[in-house]
């Protein structure tokens, strides 16, 4: 992997910022890459075609360490003025006229692009971007403020074994012998934070909607086998948010990439969702573990947040609440009613716990937490979907996404196209619903004991044991009912009550810490369960139940890897090391094997398992410390942080 210069000229369009929207309006962007992965940077030309609103003597573009040359305006050489934030140029710009801006530029960036085991030959090479939150002008010289709408054309170099995606239609791929250029139409305006890039060894599989939009699905070429179980339920959701939301899909098609190592567990770019490969799943991890509500809500994003995209963070909850209630909506569809309900009833025990804590806010608040905006969001829609009624619900839907489609929208947009629609005035229900810091839990339940499931769920009680209990297990009541019970008693348990759904057993498998040898027959059955978390649960507490068969219960399960992030995998290999006389010929090789997954070529949730076990076992040496110092510096916060805890451990 060497060089990887740009092809020819891009044009790119960047984004006003609150202070410059009202003076410019960028229409285009024209964008032409080259990626260098050995000095981790970019190179590239960029053209910007806009307007001039009100009479102005600067235009600017973000640009965070960015070098640039050959800046022209119109053709000509500009005045103009780059301090490692911002790019301005000036001009005596008149009202009415139309301009481009066109430069070379060169960017090392720290954040937003992301080069990805480029020093491991056996590692899972890609880049990828982050721009939400990140700030797209560390690497493309574009507008941080979002209330600008651009329409971004990309043209990418890059080796020719590798797989580029970027937002819009690929119009074209021009094969040399040792590159691709590939290049990328977009046919309507979006924020900058949602230009997206993605480089890596891809293949993929396309459906298509109801309504004839392309569905590109991206997977590694070893994991076929996890296709469909990864991407289960794609197609029927995506057919059903076009429907139930009104607006026909706005982009020209929808592609969906994993990446390793991802900052969250996925980002809605305008059209091109990147996701973490943690979500790559197989048919037993899907059970506890899958990419559906992730699926569902980066889709639902495309309307809300993509089409439509708040003016600042005040109104944040247009677009995570949307997106979460759209979300939640289309797993109803899969999942069924029971399934919508007890996932609000779970997001009101948040928000309520969250109330308790003494940290509840406005949704209104630009500082509030994501459980605020996303469920607290979400639950406002529903309770305003009761009020009004489902048909002026989804007509206010309607309008709203019209009237503002690739605009910038406020609250107010959205409350005055419901009044409108139903012929009611909200103010006592945004003032209670949106602006009070309050949780109104109480008619969050009397909304969700309208279910028959909820209704039976809060029957069932068991803190306060009685004999009708003792049944409750073997009953016809629901998994979740039976599972609250389990919690309860879960030292009267009997030997018929592990006769039950695969969620049950799960439940009662890590509810006992000891295995007594009375169950021990029934709680081996566990290790054959088509659960991942329900086989880690049981051989740990099975091998530290019963030390005269730990090497039984090693051997049956030996093979099993867990989900990607190996839990059972490096959980077996700790069990086999420091059991007695288990393989000791082989004791090297399972040290060495766990050690090596502390190693940067792993992802990060891998790693945190390896160094977690190798701590227990008080087996973190001077190569694990290593990989430990090196951890502290990658660019996921969370696992930075995780490193520099585990550090201080002695």
């Amino acid at each position: 992997m060497k060089y990887f210069f740009p092809g020819l000229f891009l044009f790119f369009t960047s984004f006003g910022f609150s202070q410059q929207t009202e003076y410019v309006d960028f229409k285009k962007a024209e964008v032409d890459i080259g990626v260098n992965i050995d000095s981790l940077g970019i190179v590239g030309v960029v053209k910007y075609s806009f307007e001039i609103l009100k009479k102005t003597d600067s235009v600017f573009f973000d640009a965070q360490n960015i070098n640039f040359k050959a800046i022209r305006m119109d053709g000509k050489g500009v005045k103009h003025k780059n301090d490692t934030k911002k790019l301005c140029v000036y001009s005596n710009f008149k009202r009415g006229t139309s301009h481009e801006v066109q430069f070379v530029f060169r960017a090392k960036p720290k954040k937003a692009l992301y080069f990805i085991d480029r020093d491991y030959e056996d590692g899972n090479k890609q880049i990828w971007t982050q721009g939400q939150g990140k700030y797209t002008s560390n690497w493309l010289p574009s507008i941080d403020d979002m209330n600008d709408k651009i329409e971004f054309d990309l043209t990418v170099t890059f080796d020719k074994d590798y797989e580029v995606i970027a937002n819009g239609k690929l119009t074209n791929k021009q094969i040399n012998e040792s590159t691709i250029i590939w290049h990328y139409d977009m046919q309507k305006p979006m924020s900058s934070y949602l230009v997206a890039l993605a480089i890596g060894k891809y293949d993929k599989k396309v459906a298509y909607s109801k309504s004839g939009i392309p569905l590109e699905m991206y997977y590694y070429p070893e994991d076929s086998l996890k296709f469909e179980p990864t991407y289960r339920y794609t197609k029927p959701m995506f057919d059903f948010l076009e429907e139930e939301i009104g607006v026909p899909y706005p982009w020209q098609n929808y592609k969906q990439v994993p990446v390793k190592d991802f900052l969250y567990a996925g980002m809605e770019n305008t059209g091109t969702t990147i996701f973490s490969d943690a979500f790559v799943v197989d048919s037993i991890a899907f059970v506890d573990k899958n990419y559906v509500n992730v699926n569902a809500h980066e889709l639902a994003h495309q309307w809300f947040g993509n089409l439509v995209t708040e003016t600042s963070g005040t109104h944040h909850w247009l677009q995570e609440g949307f997106a979460t209630y759209y979300a939640l909506l289309a797993e109803r569809k899969v999942f069924g009613d029971n399934y919508y309900y007890w996932r609000l009833y779970e997001y009101a025990q948040e928000l309520l716990e969250q109330h308790n804590a003494r940290q509840s806010t406005s949704l209104l608040d630009p500082k509030s937490s994501s459980t605020t905006f996303y469920k607290k969001g979400a639950w406002v829609l529903h309770m305003l979907r009761e009020k009004v009624g489902d048909s002026a619900f989804r007509t206010a839907v309607i309008n709203y996404l019209n009237k503002n489609q690739f605009k910038n929208v406020e609250t107010d947009d959205f409350i005055k196209e419901v009044e409108q629609a139903s012929g009611q005035h909200l103010d006592a229900f945004v003032e209670t619903w949106l602006e009070a810091k309050k949780f109104n839990y109480d008619d969050a339940l009397k909304s969700l004991e309208k279910s028959v499931f909820i209704q039976e769920y809060l029957m069932v009680d068991c803190t306060g044991y009685t004999s009708k209990c003792s049944g409750y297990l073997l009953s016809g009541i629901s998994d979740e009912a039976k599972i609250k019970v389990v919690s309860q008693m879960p030292n009267r348990l009997k030997k018929e009550d592990f006769k039950n759904s695969l969620k049950v057993r799960q439940a009662i498998a890590k509810s006992i810490s000891k295995v007594s040898e009375e169950f021990k027959k029934e709680y081996e059955t566990f290790l054959d369960d088509k659960s991942y978390v329900t086989i880690e649960s049981a051989l740990f507490r099975l091998w530290n139940s019963f030390p005269q068969e730990q090497s039984k219960y090693l051997e049956k399960t030996k093979d099993i890897q867990g989900f990607n992030n190996k839990n059972i995998r490096t959980l077996w290999l700790t069990l086999a090391l420091i059991t007695d006389d288990f393989e000791p010929e082989n004791s090297a090789l399972f040290f060495k094997e766990l050690l090596d997954y502390t190693s940067p070529k792993y992802g990060f949730e891998i790693r945190m398992n390896a160094f977690n076990y190798l701590m227990w076992i008080s087996s973190c040496g001077e190569e694990c410390q290593e990989n430990l110092q090196q951890a502290t510096k990658h660019h996921n916060w969370q696992f930075s942080k995780f490193a520099k805890e585990m550090l201080k451990i002695k």
